[in-house]
C-alpha cells in the first residue's frame, strides 16, 4: 500500500461521473480542498483536507465496495502528497455583478447531512417570507432556488447567510441571485413546496431522502441567526455517520442502556479495562465488576443505541482467553455505591466530542490498533515495547496527521489486538496520555 497521503486516487472514473459524484463519495469522511479529473485515462485524484480524512476514508472503504452511478470505482492512496493545481469543483461560480433578485441560487458545499425543504426553510425564513422553495440535484451539487416576497428579504438573506455552514463544519451555503422572475412548483413535499399554496399534491412515491433518515421535522432544532446556525439531532448524526442506514442487525430502537457482561476472566479484568472496550461504541456511565459472580460485570452506557452497538459488535469477541457473552441487563441503570465505577463525567469518554466520527468508526475488534495522542519524538520500537506485551505483532507503520505522531499496529490475532487495547488506551507513554481504537484497514 502506497504511503499515506491526503491525495486519493480514484481508478475507473468513467465519463457519466461527474467531479459532484466523488464530492458526495468523499463528503462523509471530510472536505474534499482540491479535485482533478483525468478523463483520458479514467481517473481522479482528491485532495482532503487533512489526512485522518483521507485514512478515513480508505479504512472505510476498504471494506465496502465504493460504486458511483453503478460503476465500481477503486481507491488508493495517491503518491502525491499535494495536488498543485488550484482547480476546485466548490469555489464559486457567480457572477458577483449580478442584479439582485427575490430568487436566490442556493448550492449547498461538503453536504455531510440530508437537506430538505423544511431545513432551508428554518434556515432562510429568518430573513422573510419564503414563498416558494425547489431543490435539485446538478453537476455542481445540491443546489435550492427560495423565492422571497420581496427583492429586499433576499438581498438581506443573500448578504447573512453565503459563506455560512448550515451546520458545524460542513453544508455550507454558496449564495447567488437566480435570474428568474418565478418559481413554478407543482407538488408540496420534502424537494419543493410552495408557502401561498399549502393545498397542492405531495406526489406521494417513494422519497429519496427519506431512505435510512427519520422524519426531518424530528432532527433538527434551528436558532436564529447570531447564535450557533444549527444544532444536529443525535438521529440525523447517526444516520449520516453509517451512510444513511444503520449496520445489518442494529435496529436503532433499543432503549435499555445498561447490559450484563459475563465469561469474563476475574483474574485480568477490571472496570477500567472494560471501559476502554465499552466506551469505543458510547459514553459510558458506569461499570460495575459483580463481587459475589467475579466473571460477570454490569456496564450502564449513555442511551439504549449506544448499548445495542455495544451488543452487536462484542457479543462473542475474546478477551483474555474467554469468549464474552454480552446482553442486555434486567437493571435500567447502576446504582451509585463504592463498588461501582463512575465514568459519567470522565474525559475519557470517547463520544463527548467528534460524535460523528466515533459512531463511523464503530466496528467489531479487528487485528489492527490505531494509536492517537502519541509523543512527536516517538520511536516504532517505543512503542512495540508499549504494546508487544500482548501478542505477536506482525506489523507497525507510524505516520503524522496535521502535524500530530499516530500509529498503526497489527496484531496476528483480533484477541491479542483486543487485549492491547483494552490494557493500554489511555495509558501514559513517555508522558503523553495515549488513545487507542481499532482500525479498520486491512493491511499496513
Amino acid at each position: 500500500m502506497a504511503e499515506a497521503s491526503k491525495v486519493i486516487h480514484i481508478r475507473n472514473v468513467g465519463h457519466e461521473i461527474a467531479e459532484a459524484d466523488l464530492l458526495q463519495l468523499m463528503q462523509p469522511f471530510g472536505t474534499v480542498s482540491k479535485i482533478v479529473m483525468l478523463r483520458a485515462k479514467n481517473q481522479a485524484l482528491l485532495q482532503m483536507q487533512d489526512i485522518h480524512s483521507s485514512v478515513s476514508a480508505l479504512q472505510y472503504y476498504s471494506t465496502v465496495q465504493p460504486s458511483v452511478r453503478g460503476r465500481n470505482v477503486y481507491i488508493q492512496f495517491s503518491s502525491h502528497q499535494e495536488l498543485t493545481t488550484d482547480q476546485s469543483s466548490h469555489g464559486r461560480n457567480s457572477d458577483q455583478d449580478s442584479e439582485p433578485n427575490r430568487i436566490l441560487l442556493a448550492t449547498i458545499h461538503h453536504m455531510m447531512y440530508p437537506i430538505t425543504v423544511e431545513v432551508l426553510h428554518q434556515v432562510f425564513k429568518a430573513y422573510g417570507f419564503v414563498e416558494k422553495i425547489v431543490t435539485f440535484q446538478k453537476s455542481a451539487g445540491f443546489q435550492a432556488l427560495i423565492q422571497y416576497q420581496s427583492r429586499q428579504e433576499a438581498v438581506e438573506a443573500c448578504g447573512s447567510l453565503h459563506g455560512r455552514n448550515i451546520y458545524d463544519g460542513c453544508c455550507q451555503l454558496d449564495i447567488q441571485y437566480s435570474n428568474l422572475s418565478e418559481l413554478q412548483v407543482h407538488f408540496n413535499n420534502d424537494r419543493s413546496r410552495d408557502f401561498t399554496n399549502p393545498s397542492l399534491p405531495t406526489e406521494q412515491r417513494p422519497r429519496p431522502s427519506q431512505q435510512g433518515f427519520p422524519d426531518p421535522g424530528s432532527l433538527y432544532a434551528f436558532q436564529q441567526p447570531g447564535a450557533p446556525f444549527a444544532q444536529m439531532g443525535r438521529a440525523a448524526m447517526i444516520a449520516a455517520a453509517f451512510g444513511g442506514s444503520l449496520p445489518p442487525g442494529v435496529t436503532g430502537t433499543n432503549e435499555r442502556c445498561t447490559l450484563i457482561v459475563s465469561n469474563l476472566n476475574p483474574e485480568q479484568i477490571n472496570e477500567d479495562k472494560l471501559f476502554n472496550l465499552f466506551s469505543l461504541y458510547g459514553n459510558i456511565v458506569r461499570i460495575k465488576v459483580l463481587r459475589n459472580k467475579p466473571d460477570h460485570a454490569l456496564v450502564e452506557m449513555a442511551d439504549g443505541f449506544q448499548s445495542e452497538l455495544a451488543v452487536h459488535y462484542l457479543k462473542g469477541g475474546m478477551l483474555f482467553g474467554n469468549k464474552l457473552e454480552v446482553n442486555y441487563s434486567k437493571y435500567p441503570s447502576i446504582t451509585p455505591a463504592p463498588d461501582a465505577h463512575d465514568y459519567a463525567t470522565s474525559s475519557l469518554n470517547r463520544f463527548n466530542s467528534n460524535v460523528v466520527k466515533n459512531y463511523r468508526h464503530c466496528c467489531a475488534p479487528t487485528k489492527m490498533i490505531h494509536i492517537s495522542a502519541l509523543p512527536q519524538d516517538i520511536s516504532e520500537d517505543a512503542i512495540l515495547a508499549h504494546v508487544s506485551e500482548h501478542g505477536s505483532v506482525v506489523g507497525t507503520k507510524l505516520f503524522e496527521v496535521n502535524g500530530k505522531r499516530q500509529a498503526l499496529v497489527m496484531f496476528e490475532t483480533e484477541e491479542e489486538a483486543t487485549e492491547a487495547l483494552v490494557s493500554k488506551h489511555a495509558s501514559s507513554l513517555e508522558g503523553n496520555t495515549i488513545r487507542i481504537s481499532f482500525s479498520q484497514m486491512q493491511s499496513i
